[in-house]
């Protein structure tokens, strides 16, 4: 599954999942592009990796949530790499709270992150893919996203929403080669779940019938199967990451 000469760019990629998948694309020969928000050191780190695997490494701040921001830089990273060929939406935040008692803020903020983030993107990546008449879109949801989790109606409803978004783009873009699917993450060992106390662990545990949490590898192998030709067929799809914690 070589991707040579394709361009990736992967938002939320400085850390965690999105470490993960940078550095599978650039071990599959890609050039990457390193989308960040937040705390530099990471995206610095991250671009190291990945020019250590013999990869090229663009690093870009931006905000997926204002698509005036979005829309500049694509249009930096299509003059820069004269195309985009894979796009992962991975950026996301949390801002847990009870149905009863959250803010509007905290809605608004998940929303406009997780979901607008991802629609921005795909907005702005699309465009250069259909004029190649090739391109391979993955969008990064959750099983939270189908099974609902108590405290986060709001993270919950912006990751069953990029389901939508999913299958609504595959049937748009279909008629010019862009496959659009989705991964959905169990519980992966990352700086989110390490935070979690002893027990809060071993309940998750308990419900996953592999026993383990998952690592940021398995999202991305799942990730650049259907970034490449071997995917050529599937579109519309959510692959599920979860250790068997959610069926069906």
């Amino acid at each position: 599954m070589s991707l040579a000469g394709k361009v990736a760019v992967v938002t939320g990629g400085s850390r965690g999942i999105g470490r993960a998948i940078c550095l599978r694309l650039a071990n599959m020969g890609a050039r990457v592009v390193i989308n960040y928000v937040s705390r530099p050191e990471a995206a610095e780190e991250t671009r190291a990796q990945v020019e250590a695997l013999g990869s090229e490494c663009v690093v870009l701040k931006f905000d997926v949530a204002k698509s005036a921001e979005v829309q500049e830089a694509f249009k930096q990273i299509t003059a820069e790499c004269g195309r985009i060929d894979i796009l992962v939406c991975n950026a996301g935040i949390t801002r847990d709270g009870l149905l009863a008692t959250m803010k509007e803020e905290a809605w608004d903020e998940v929303m406009a992150v997780n979901l607008k983030g991802a629609f921005n993107c795909i907005k702005a990546g699309c465009r250069p893919m259909m004029k190649q008449r090739w391109g391979r879109i993955i969008i990064i949801t959750s099983v939270v996203g189908f099974a609902g989790n108590a405290g986060q109606a709001n993270y919950s409803a912006a990751k069953a929403g990029l389901v939508g978004l999913t299958r609504s783009s595959a049937r748009e873009l279909a008629s010019r080669s862009i496959t659009v699917n989705c991964v959905a993450p169990g519980y992966i060992d990352t700086e989110m779940t390490s935070e979690l106390p002893d027990k809060v662990k071993e309940k998750i545990l308990a419900e996953i019938p592999l026993g383990s949490l998952g690592k940021p590898e398995d999202i991305a192998a799942a990730v650049t199967y259907l970034a490449s030709d071997d995917a050529r067929y599937v579109t519309g799809q959510a692959i599920h990451v979860n250790g068997g914690m959610l069926m069906g």
